[in-house]
């Protein structure tokens, strides 16, 4: 491979999917890769989820006896950068869809629906353990995660569309968000079509009080969420991974009345092809297991994302190329 196709690889894979994990069953692998500082991204997403759990809510909330089904799209922004000679990254993601179902609700059957725009969330990634931030091409060729961590930190502002009178919403009219730390460790060579990657992703969420919940006061327990993720590289441009989730609290409590923690495992299985220098195309299916009892968390999600990148010196580099 030449030096220029390396650093056009290298460019497709900008990650900036981390952001959409408090809106899926698991998260996708790869996301908290780093590449040049100064790289831009969009982020446009579809999915297909079901279960018994409103799928715009991170706390995963449990509704016993329900069934939902929803289409979710989101779109966002994302910018990698150089703090103290760390790399970082901010995105912003603004979740939008609709969410149908049937419900139990005071020992009734009722059908529930809601559509609009969720809570929009922002995210800031730093790098504190592992290679310097990549801030020319040199950089760029040379890098290898080995092993890295990141320090993590999700907000979502509580100004998406909610409806008091049902419990299904988009907006959760309460503020929200995660710590978390991305860890990622080389396995072998760092060569395309060779690259091999154990991931792991604990984080911790944080929910602030909703104060007016169908008319009563709920609050909820901090959940810990772990994600894993065995990847490795097919050939040069399509690679897979191996997913799995561990949900463990998120207790919540309506009223005084306390509901049950979460303990659910998920699993599923993402595939990526990186179409071109600067379009990165994903699929993945992911499913709760341990989930036969009626309060136990039903989740599975479908998704298809596309994600273009472009940075002005790997744009430079491929007009001059061209010009060749």
């Amino acid at each position: 491979m030449t030096p220029v196709a390396r650093q056009r690889l290298a460019l497709a894979t900008i990650v900036v999917l981390g952001v959409l994990c408090p809106l899926q069953a698991q998260a996708q692998a790869r996301f908290y890769w780093k590449t040049l500082s100064g790289a831009d991204a969009v982020p446009l997403i579809l999915e297909s989820l079901s279960g018994n759990t409103n799928p715009f809510d991170p706390s995963h909330t449990v509704m016993a006896g329900a069934n939902f089904g929803a289409t979710l799209a989101l779109a966002g922004y994302a910018q990698t950068f150089t703090l103290y000679d760390r790399s970082a990254m901010a995105a912003v993601i603004l979740p939008m869809g609709r969410v149908a179902g049937d419900a139990s609700l005071s020992g009734k059957s009722a059908s529930l629906s809601a559509s609009g725009f969720g809570d929009p969330m922002i995210e800031f990634d730093f790098n504190v353990i592992g290679p310097r931030a990549q801030k020319n091409l040199p950089d760029l060729l040379r890098f290898e995660p080995k092993f890295s961590v990141d320090l993590l930190a999700d907000l979502a502002v509580p100004i998406g569309e909610y409806d008091s009178s049902t419990p299904l919403n988009l907006g959760q009219n309460r503020w929200y968000g995660r710590v978390g730390a991305p860890t990622i460790a080389q396995l072998g060579s760092w060569v395309p079509s060779r690259r091999t990657t154990l991931e792991f992703i604990p984080a911790l969420w944080l929910f602030g009080t909703n104060d007016d919940y169908v008319g009563q006061t709920m609050t909820t327990d901090p959940l810990f969420q772990l994600e894993a993720h065995l990847t490795r590289d097919l050939t040069e441009r399509f690679w897979a991974s191996f997913d799995g989730a561990w949900y463990s609290g998120g207790k919540a409590t309506v009223d005084g009345v306390p509901g049950k923690k979460l303990d659910n495992l998920g699993f599923g299985l993402t595939l990526g092809n990186q179409i071109n220098q600067s379009v990165l195309l994903t699929f993945s299916y992911k499913s709760t297991v341990n989930d036969d009892a009626p309060d136990d968390l039903r989740m599975d999600v479908f998704s298809i994302a596309l994600i273009t990148g472009w940075h002005p010196l790997i744009e430079g580099v491929g007009r001059l190329k061209s010009g060749e």
